[in-house]
This record gives structure tokens, sequence and C-alpha cells, in this order.
């Protein structure tokens, strides 16, 4: 069955009953999990970007944006609680190692490589120690890159999964480049799934299942006109709904390969053959 993830991301404005109303619209969509996001602002960013302008319903900075959207440990326990309250798992995708070590309290069953992430080894080495399974995005990223994070997740023995991504917001149809999804499968022998940040629809993520994809990860939102940056890349409830009852169908119709005669065509086959 593939996997699907809600990203939350940064959609959640802040805002905890904002929080609270997107998980919940996940778990109703039959989703298998949600993401977050998690920063060290001052370690992600360097001064100059911190202190560069930027308006946002939190000031005047990029700093106090980017502070405006991080979540504190109450929040996350919060977090926590309510997602073991209704039944669904959550992870993140941890952009430094401080935000790593923070995680492991919650102990996740799973982990998240962000494409900005990927050539970060020392992040990716101390994330495959923890041996959990983990989607690796691979947006923006070479061949070589890629390989450079796959040989220490073998090295250390994690289990892990590739997704495919373009890492522009929203990304444009043309770059969507499915047939990559079969390009990293071969080369890289291993599971590969798709994270998408493209504004229409969900035809994308259903291509992507139908060429093997294992895994979905899509941005959410409860609307798109929303303030933030990832908002206008991400589905609105009603989209989410259609797009996990499509992919359900897909684990379904697609079967698994083998050519067999099903006990409702011996009749037929009784009927119409001779010989």
């Amino acid at each position: 069955m593939t996997f699907i993830t809600a990203e939350l991301g940064i959609n959640h404005n802040g805002d905890m009953d904002i929080t609270k109303k997107l998980i919940d619209i996940a778990k109703s969509a039959g989703c298998n999990a949600v993401k977050f996001q998690k920063r060290t602002i001052e370690k992600v960013y360097s001064k100059e970007v911190l202190d560069s302008p930027r308006d946002s319903p939190w000031g005047t900075t990029t700093r106090e944006q980017k502070n405006g959207l991080e979540f504190s440990k109450n929040e996350y326990d919060i977090i926590d609680q309510y997602c073991k309250t209704n039944d669904i798992e959550w992870y993140a995708s941890a952009w430094d190692i401080e935000s790593l070590d923070f995680l492991k309290q919650y102990n996740l069953k799973y982990n998240k490589i962000a494409s900005a992430m990927l050539t970060n080894l020392e992040l990716i080495e101390k994330i495959s120690q923890e041996k959990k399974h983990t989607f690796i995005s691979t947006g923006m990223s070479t061949m070589e890159q890629i390989k450079s994070a796959v040989d220490i997740f073998r090295k250390n023995n994690c289990p892990f999964e590739l997704q495919h991504s373009n890492s522009s917001y929203p990304m444009k149809l043309e770059e969507a480049n499915l047939n990559c999804i079969k390009t990293l499968k071969n080369e890289f022998q291993c599971d590969v799934g798709y994270s998408g940040h493209e504004s229409v629809g969900y035809l994308v993520c259903i291509t992507a299942v139908v060429l093997g994809a294992t895994s979905i990860e899509r941005h959410i939102t409860l609307d798109r006109s929303m303030y933030g940056s990832d908002q206008s890349a991400s589905l609105e409830p009603s989209g989410l709904q259609r797009l996990v009852r499509d992919i359900r169908g897909l684990d379904i119709i697609m079967g698994d390969g083998k050519k067999v005669i099903w006990d409702s065509e011996i009749p037929v086959m009784k009927k119409l053959r001779n010989v």
C-alpha cells in the first residue's frame, strides 16, 4: 500500500488551532502520517538572511517570520498527544542536528531528509544512525549527491526510500520529470516515492503511483489563499480527500503483475471456448 504523508510544513502559520484542523483533515482523508519541519533558526540561516527585510504577520524581518513559524516544545507536546489520540503517525524533517536531537524525545517512527539538507552529510550520518525508516527527498540534487546520501544509509544499515522531487514552489508541470522515479529505482535499487509541490490538482501524484512510487508526500492547507510561501503549492481538504481515495483505488487495481485466470473468468471461459 502506498504510504501517504500530509505535509503540514509551515502551513499551520504557527497556530495550534489550524494545526489540529489540518491533522483532522489528514486523518479523515486516510493519510498514514502528517509531517512537520523543525529548524534551529540561527543554525540553518545566516545572520544576514535573518536580518533581511520581510513583511509577515510577525514583523518586518526574516528572523521574525521564521521564529513565528517555529513551534516550541510545549506545542510539539500538544501535537504528539493530539496525533496519538487521533491514531495517526507524525514525524518531521530536522534541518539541523539540534533539531534532530530535539525530536528524539517523541520516539517517532520515521525520519525525513529535506532536499535542502541532502548535501549536509554530517546531519545525514546522524539521522542514519537512528535506524528509523527515512524518506529522502532528492530535489535540486545530482545523482552523485544522492549516491553520497544513499551510501551513508547503507553503511549504517538504516532503512530508507528516496523521494523524487522538484524544489520549486509551485513546481511547473513540465519540470515534474516523473520518469526519474524509474531512473532512481534502477540506479539505487531501492523504493522510490514522490514529494510534490505542484499547484494544479493531484494528477502528478496519481501518475507517480502508476509509475511505481511507494510513497506520496503532499503539502496541505485549509485555504490556498492563506499567508505563506507554500500555500499555493498545497492541496485543500477536498483535494486531499480525492487524492487519497484515488491512490487507494490504484493500490487495488494495479495488482501484482502476475498473469492469472480469475475465478470470475472461468464460467465465461467454459461458455466461449471450445478448445
